[in-house]
């Protein structure tokens, strides 16, 4: 790893960046849902909110995650902090995160499978769930307070 500490900046930058376009993709993905929700099972606009859908999961959320978490595990290991509290609580939140990326990657295979178990406003209470996290993992990355 002593390597890599000489990379430190540009590793935290990367993981930054790649954390961004995660957030992003997790904070479009409950809205897409609403939307597609309210098109008509089968139609020309099902089919159009099924592809984005698609298209966001394959091209910015699974990629940004496994990147985001690539360079979040490298920097564990530059800094060591896995033994301090502030990481232990902001590692969970960050699990959090990921349970909720494969909640709402297994709601788009029940849309694909034209089957509509919840509503928009399930959705639309979904689509706060990764500002609460990520509120929680900034805070506690940037203050550090035990």
């Amino acid at each position: 790893m002593d390597l890599l500490t000489d990379y430190y900046s540009v590793i935290k930058a990367l993981h930054i960046i790649f954390v961004i376009y995660w957030m992003a993709g997790l904070l479009m993905i409950p809205r897409f849902y609403v939307y597609h929700h309210q098109s008509a099972l089968n139609s020309d606009e099902d089919a159009l909110w099924m592809d984005r859908e698609s298209r966001l999961f394959k091209i910015i959320l699974n990629p940004a995650m496994i990147i985001s978490l690539v360079f979040g595990l490298l920097l564990v290991g530059i800094t060591h902090v896995e033994g301090q509290g502030w990481f232990q609580l902001k590692f969970l939140l960050v699990i959090g995160l990921m349970i909720f990326h494969m909640m709402m990657a297994a709601q788009r295979k029940k849309f694909a499978a034209q089957n509509r178990p919840r509503s928009e406003k399930y959705f639309r209470m979904m689509n706060e769930v990764p500002s609460i996290l990520i509120l929680g993992i900034v805070l506690l990355a940037v203050v550090k307070p035990f």
